[in-house]
């Protein structure tokens, strides 16, 4: 995925010689002291031994239930905004008393132990099967379903598809979208790596977050994780490269971990697979802004019931057309998911709302981590006055792309439904493609940044829009027979 990255891995166990952790001052005294001791004390059965993994039961901790309203300009709105305290504002330590004077609530379970361990690989199958957050019973007109809930009462009746483009897409997405059990897998052992990462790190917290959680996943999808400590200031990548070298080491010692591999990037990852459910991970140390974007796009998926078919079946396009890695210089999952979103608020009749527009206090890009699961909760569904089919939404994006958007000069930006101009900022006036992230406000497309790519991949947009346009039939630009689950 990094061609030139460097990569720690050892398939017969670890090399003392090759572990040489940073000890970078950003990362405070106790916690590299209390991390590096945790590690090299670590004592476990050797390597080739499965580990002894006693069995949990987690209990749901309720989080407080956070209202989200339209944003309208009255005088209440406008008066209760203004009466915001400090603590409303700025992010607090994961242990801080919260708004109103009480301790944080974590959205993530308690763990209590259950006497009797089990061994190798059915201490793996001993997991509890948990959601990755605990968020409150929605309103009447919520349209984000709960963590417990399946995904399929959101999605379109087969009986209102009536034209044959558009019925392939239905089908296709039925055939490739996350199953329950495929969250549950990736569930289950997040819930026990974080225990494990505990014995290390007393009061981490790992997220699942990515295509996973947000609604856009298919079978054959990865896991990303997020591994967040309550402090996190100072050099972000090299606090990341310190703390995931000392995880690294600590999933050699676990029986149910495979193939660990540390990815000195820009944004350093451990890489690693689950051997029990065979899914890839990726985990990344105090990315907090990937975790409240897979909730703000959790909501886009639900507001209405033809985004996630049509996000998902253009992901697949734009995969078998090899413009969907950012590794090789192509657009990003997330790139793609930003670009199409904007696409539906941006027709004369929007499909969706502009959700950080509309309710911005449920999006607020400084609240506490721990309430950013059950922001979106109450937020009801989008009613759109336009009924175009699945199968025009698809053409009609092809189109956009290819024939409609100034590439040179536009930024796209889903935060405020709308395009911005590149000459703005300074930033955006050499880039081949501009994708505004909607909290940090960055270029998630910066991967893009040769020209031949981006010819490549306007040449793509161009060529489906043409063959699509006069065939209408999904075959001809996606083989059905090609994209199937492979797991």
């Amino acid at each position: 995925m990094f061609p030139r990255a460097y990569v720690f891995s050892n398939k017969d166990g670890l090399s003392e010689h090759v572990f040489q952790p940073i000890l970078p001052h950003t990362v405070s005294q106790q916690l590299r002291t209390e991390g590096y001791q945790n590690v090299t004390n670590f004592s476990g059965p050797p390597m080739n031994v499965p580990r002894l993994i006693p069995t949990y039961q987690r209990t749901p901790m309720e989080l407080p239930d956070v209202h989200c309203s339209p944003n309208r300009v009255t005088g209440s709105n406008r008066k209760r905004r203004q009466n915001h305290s400090q603590n409303d504002l700025k992010k607090q330590r994961f242990s801080s008393p919260g708004p109103s004077g009480q301790p944080a609530r974590n959205a993530n379970f308690a763990s209590q132990p259950v006497a009797g361990p089990v061994t190798g690989r059915d201490a793996c199958n001993s997991y509890i099967s948990v959601p990755a957050y605990s968020s409150p019973t929605s309103k009447p007109g919520g349209c984000v379903p709960s963590l417990r809930e399946g995904s399929h009462q959101s999605t379109l009746n087969p009986s209102s598809v009536n034209d044959k483009l558009s019925q392939q897409i239905l089908d296709l997405f039925h055939a490739c979208e996350q199953q329950s059990d495929d969250l549950e897998k990736k569930e289950n052992c997040r819930a026990v790596l974080q225990r494990d990462i505990r014995t290390i790190f007393p009061g981490a917290r790992v997220f699942l977050g990515g295509s996973s959680l947000n609604g856009f996943g298919s079978r054959t999808s990865d896991a990303d994780l997020c591994l967040v400590f309550e402090e996190a200031t100072g050099n972000h990548r090299t606090d990341a490269v310190y703390v995931l070298s000392l995880v690294w080491k600590l999933f050699y010692q676990l029986s149910y971990i495979e193939r660990p591999q540390l990815i000195r990037a820009k944004v350093p990852i451990l890489k690693f697979r689950d051997r029990v459910s065979g899914v890839e991970f990726d985990l990344n140390f105090n990315n907090t802004v990937g975790i409240r974007n897979t909730f703000l796009l959790r909501t886009y998926a639900y507001v209405e019931k033809r985004v996630r078919p049509i996000i998902l079946v253009i992901k697949k396009w734009a995969n078998h057309h090899c413009i969907n890695d950012a590794s090789r210089g192509t657009l990003s999952s997330y790139t793609l998911v930003l670009m199409i979103l904007h696409y539906l608020q941006t027709l004369p009749e929007p499909v969706i709302p502009c959700l950080q527009r509309d309710y911005p206090e449920c999006f607020n890009p400084k609240m506490d981590i721990h309430l950013v699961p059950s922001g979106s909760s109450n937020i009801p569904a989008f009613v759109s006055k336009n009924q175009s089919s699945l199968g025009d939404l698809l053409l009609g994006f092809l189109k956009y792309y290819a024939t409609v958007f100034k590439w040179g000069k536009y930024v796209i930006s889903v935060r405020e439904a709308k395009t911005l101009p590149k000459n703005r900022c300074r930033e955006w006036r050499d880039k081949f493609v501009c994708v505004e992230e909607p909290f940090d406000r960055t270029n998630t497309a910066r991967a893009v940044h040769e020209k031949a790519k981006f010819d490549a991949i306007k040449a793509q947009f161009t060529e489906s829009y043409q063959v699509l346009q006069k065939r209408k039939d999904i075959n001809c630009i996606l083989p059905l027979k090609n994209t199937g689950p492979k797991r």
